[in-house]
């Protein structure tokens, strides 16, 4: 009993710290969308610079502590914000991962590195790396007490848990009961919907990032005594607090608290009791990937693939449409003259640095099969590199020649991706990185534990090649044939992009369920992209372990593999020569930076993390981003100045699954060439000044002029939309729409699906910033204000579908817009339906109650302007009675209302003003009574408007 006790409070140690990781990665990630790969990081910062204060400038621990966590952290949470995660929530998934993956290269090594600067400066600070057994928070050594019969806890235990249970209850006051934890959790429900209410998002963000931070520090001060000073245990203790994080869908805070305590526990009681695991080395320690992993598959909620596209599209190639030798002419130039420098210029020593980098080179363009073109990322290549030059270098101690060899250790890895690929296929996005990294380390710690396997702590040796004549014992001639190998695989994959599989391939990326409803095979198409990446991994792990002469399984970890990551994506993952660059840049820039700048080992991973962090602004890498400026300076110099680069050519194969897959938006259709300008959208006379006025007396609708004459001694208009072209993309939605709206009156937007009408609510309302015109509130432009500063000013949208906060209470939800309980109950008086369930989740309503809470709150704080996009859509007749009531209702307080529906019979009753868009125009418009039926029959029916 005394052992199991023990297990369980050591094991709460261990959960605690977990239990704040994950908590910290679950705000962050519901607040922004980012999974952040650096959280580790911050707490290896936060240990490093309590241990180097209190240990080494003498500063006490308690006071060092507080700084630390309640200002140093969160201040560093709140930079990064501002400065990466909001950019990085623009950009592609993949750009996000590497970047913060680059962030958890360069924090560790940045703070390294000032350590020893300052040691060089003479500072009183003490060695940072490896250091284990550090002096905590508490007494130093720590004091130690025996409750009962072999069961021990001493000051630092009791201090961790004393700090996470404070943490957990101000988490749970905070979240519960405050104001901000109530935006907090609104935001994570709905973000767009937060900002329409008026709340911002960002300030929001910023806080839970302030909050992520701090609590990392706290989890890495706390750690001190238990990890020490190692970055590389920071980082594991991060990946096994990410398996409580998945327990808690990245949603619950309470879910991902409650995990960490549990997986602590359970990781002691395994290591103490399964008994049945003592010949698996490594097995103990690899019980939290296991649960990772199958928390993910199990877990990981499925995103409905069917309408929607690849999040990071191909960038720009301002090489489109040119010829072979003007796309590859530079590189085939570049290769001979690199080829030949081996012989020339070159010494022995650069001779092998360069030859390295060719060699990782071939590593990194595994990277661009099942990234660049597959768009999964995987955090294995590492494994299947090691994997790959184990079995090789085994087979060689065997007597096997270098080709056979090499041959058998590619197919080994070919195989281990296809068996990692196998399970981790449903999965997407930060869900398959996280599988495939938690792979990864299971492979470290228990596969390449294998005695036959790794040959102890020397490995195998791995002799370099003799091809008949040729022997590549000699760095300049393995520089060469890597030259040529690179080259040949460069053509074959640029060969296999365009090929049918690769068609295949850029279509599963595009559109899943399009590709499949067109034949394509989804999960055998996943599958080969897996494999063959693998395979190539190990082919170029065999061919980097060569130029080493042995390989041990220690030599590439899953971690080494992040740093590649960073590195080839920075450079740029899309086409495979950029792979061979990053190659080179991995090999050269450490050595020429400890040639001319310094020799710290810590300045090239900062600037290789730093090249990850780049992605924010440039996604598609240095090597798209530079070419493509300087494309555009010369054609600014040429005079074609904004001339947009050619746009990359789309495979069929994509086209058709993105046309299936992807509903098109709102727009009007283009004209079928330039003498069918004609037929373009039919827009108001009084917006088209190549038609002439409209006679008087020959139609009974009236056009509204471009700039609607004031009436004598009236206010502006409450909403106005001046000359208005909004769309997406660069393809125009509506063209010039002319409307306004004042106090107490209603004005009724009609047209079918596709003219625009959901488009003008966007805009109305700050979602989407027009492309020409003005929008004005009051009197005064708004035409630059976001969704929150709109909001502020008294605009708001009941957006199509239900406004509310499905995850929040009825309750909540009243809270979020009306803070004052007198205001609630009134609410309250008016829908007693409402008062009854107070408590119950908004989600659970039917759609009718959902409608009516969206409204309430407005009843008691009407606002200036109500844009309300299809507020019957899906509501029975009874409830839609109900809400045009509830409308009126704030037409007579004073509210200007834009009401946009396609049912034109039941709208029409509560409108003042009418107006029809058609194909992103005004076509009429008109007061109320000079609508009728069969006028409306005929605008539905684009028979014309009569005369």
């Amino acid at each position: 009993m005394g052992d199991l006790l023990g297990f369980v409070l050591s094991g709460l140690v261990s959960g605690a710290l977990y239990a704040l990781l994950a908590t910290g990665l679950v705000l962050s990630y519901s607040a922004s969308g980012l999974f952040n790969f650096a959280h580790g990081a911050t707490a290896y910062l936060c240990a490093l610079a309590f241990y180097e204060l209190h240990s080494g400038f003498g500063w006490p621990a308690v006071p060092t502590a507080l700084l630390l966590v309640c200002v140093v952290a969160p201040a560093l949470g709140w930079g990064l914000d501002r400065l990466m995660f909001r950019k990085l929530a623009r950009v592609g998934e993949t750009a996000q991962i590497v970047a913060t993956i680059g962030l958890l290269v360069a924090l560790p090594a940045a703070g390294l590195w000032v350590v020893e600067l300052l040691e060089r400066a003479g500072a009183p600070v003490q060695p940072a790396e490896n250091q284990f057994g550090l002096p905590g928070v508490g007494p130093s050594p720590a004091v130690s007490w025996q409750p009962l019969d072999g069961v021990g806890i001493d000051s630092d235990q009791l201090i961790t848990w004393v700090a996470t249970a404070l943490v957990a209850a101000g988490l749970w006051v905070l979240m519960r009961h405050t104001r901000l934890g109530l935006r907090l959790r609104a935001a994570v429900d709905n973000r767009s919907l937060t900002e329409l209410r008026g709340i911002s998002a960002d300030r929001l963000s910023s806080i839970a990032w302030m909050l992520s931070s701090g609590l990392a520090g706290l989890a890495g001060v706390l750690a001190t005594p238990l990890l020490g000073l190692s970055a590389h245990d920071y980082t594991l203790f991060l990946f096994v607090s990410a398996t409580a994080a998945v327990l808690g869908r990245f949603l619950s805070v309470p879910l991902a608290f409650a995990g960490g305590l549990g997986l602590g526990v359970l990781q002691n009681l395994v290591a103490g009791y399964a008994s049945f695991a003592e010949d698996i080395t490594g097995f103990r320690t690899a019980v939290p990937f296991l649960i990772l992993f199958g928390g993910l598959v199990v877990l990981a909620r499925r995103r409905r693939a069917a309408g929607t596209a690849a999040a990071d599209p191909p960038p720009v190639d301002y090489l489109a449409g040119k010829g072979r030798g003007r796309r590859w002419g530079a590189w085939v130039v570049a290769g001979a003259l690199l080829a030949t420098a081996f012989y020339t210029v070159t010494t022995p020593f650069w001779s092998g640095i360069l030859a390295q980098g060719l060699a990782i080179g071939l590593v990194f363009m595994s990277f661009t099969v099942v990234t660049g073109l597959g768009a999964m990322v995987s955090l294995a290549q590492a494994t299947f590199v090691t994997g790959a030059a184990l079995v090789a270098g085994l087979l060689m101690s065997r007597g096997w020649p270098f080709v056979a060899a090499a041959a058998v250790g590619t197919a080994a890895a070919a195989l281990l991706g296809a068996v990692v690929a196998l399970p981790a296929l449903r999965l997407g996005g930060r869900s398959l990185a996280l599988a495939t990294l938690a792979l990864a380390f299971l492979a470290d710690q228990v596969l390449f534990q294998v005695g036959w396997l790794r040959n102890g702590d020397t490995g195998w040796e791995i002799p370099r090649p003799v091809l008949g004549p040729l022997d590549l014992g000699d760095d300049r001639a393995l520089g060469v044939a890597l030259v040529l190998l690179s080259g040949a695989v460069v053509w074959l994959l640029t060969l296999l992009r365009g090929s049918r599989w690769g068609r295949a391939v850029l279509a599963v990326r595009s559109a899943p369920e399009a590709a499949a409803a067109s034949g394509v095979s989804v999960v055998r198409t996943k599958l080969l992209v897996f494999t063959v990446s693998a395979g190539l991994a190990g082919f170029g792990g065999v061919l980097y372990a060569s130029y080493n002469t042995r390989i041990t399984a220690t030599d590439f970890t899953a971690m080494t593999g992040l740093v590649w990551l960073a590195v080839v994506v920075a450079a740029g993952v899309r086409r495979p020569q950029f792979a061979v660059v990053a190659g080179l840049a991995f090999a050269v820039v450490p050595h020429l930076l400890a040639t001319y700048v310094t020799e710290s080992a810590h300045l090239p991973v900062i600037l290789f993390g730093l090249a990850g962090l780049a992605l924010a602004n440039d996604p598609d890498g240095y090597c798209a981003a530079l070419p493509s400026r300087w494309a555009a300076r010369a054609a600014a110099v040429r005079g074609r100045g904004d001339a947009p680069p050619a746009a990359v050519e789309v495979p069929a194969a994509v086209a058709v699954a993105v046309a299936v897959a992807v509903p098109v938006p709102e727009q009007a259709p283009a004209p079928e060439s330039a003498s069918d300008s004609s037929r373009a959208p039919a827009l108001d006379p009084a917006l088209d000044s190549s038609r002439d006025p409209v006679p008087a007396g020959t139609t009974a609708i009236r056009r509204g002029p471009r700039e609607p004459v004031p009436r004598p001694g009236s206010e502006p208009p409450a909403l106005a939309l001046r000359g208005v072209r909004a769309g997406y993309g660069g393809a125009a939605v509506v063209h010039g729409v002319d409307l306004e709206v004042r106090g107490g009156e209603v004005l009724v937007l009609l047209g079918p699906n596709g003219a625009g009408k959901s488009t003008l609510c966007r805009v109305a309302a700050g979602l989407l910033r027009p492309s020409a015109g003005h929008v004005r509130v009051g009197g005064l432009d708004a035409t630059r204000d976001d969704t929150v500063r709109r909001a502020r000013r008294g605009v708001r949208l009941a957006p199509e579908g239900r406004g509310i906060f499905a995850g929040l209470s009825i309750e909540e939800n009243l809270a979020l817009q009306l803070p004052a309980p007198e205001d609630r109950d009134a609410v309250y008086a008016r829908f007693p339906a409402l008062a009854s369930r107070r408590s119950v989740a908004a989600g659970s309503l039917s759609g009718g109650e959902q409608q009516i809470l969206a409204l309430a709150p407005l009843l008691q704080r009407p606002p200036t302007v109500l844009v309300a996009d299809e507020p019957s859509l899906g509501l029975a007749p009874r409830v839609v009675d109900e809400v045009f009531r509830l409308l009126t209702e704030l037409r007579a307080s004073g509210t200007a209302l834009l009401l946009v529906e396609e049912k034109a019979a039941e709208v029409l009753g509560v409108a003042d003003t009418v107006a029809y868009l058609s194909q992103g125009g005004i076509a009429w418009s008109g007061p109320r009574s000079e609508v009728d039926t069969d006028r409306l029959a005929e605008a539905y029916l684009g028979t014309g408007v009569r005369r």
